[in-house]
């Protein structure tokens, strides 16, 4: 999901447009370092808005990034939405890509190698 307002408000629009395709999709990956400047708050609402208005045909959440403002997000959005929301560093674009694809915990340990 991209950072700026504009852009999210278009790939909420390609996202439901799966959602209707498909019933339902595991979650969207927002992967920023920080939502900069006065659109932060724009962007900020711009996504959960989103989950907000899909959260029941969404599994999980990942958000990678180091914006305090996500896990402000966090706090509010779990009394709203049924996704499980997972906050990664903005280096973990991967582990916060796997939790959102196979319900992956952060931190799990990975007991397929022996």
């Amino acid at each position: 999901i991209p950072t700026q307002e504009p852009q999210t408000v278009h790939a909420a629009k390609q996202v439901s447009a799966m959602i209707e395709k498909f019933g339902r999709l595991n979650g969207p990956v927002v992967h920023a370092q920080s939502f900069p400047g006065r659109d932060s708050i724009a962007t900020l609402s711009a996504h959960l808005k989103f989950v907000h208005d899909h959260h029941r045909k969404l599994s999980r959440v990942a958000l990678s990034t180091e914006s305090v403002a996500a896990h402000i997000a966090e706090i509010f959005a779990t009394h709203f939405i049924a996704a499980e929301i997972t906050i990664f560093s903005h280096d973990e674009l991967e582990q916060s890509t796997q939790r959102v694809i196979d319900g992956t915990k952060k931190n799990q340990p990975d007991h397929s190698h022996p």
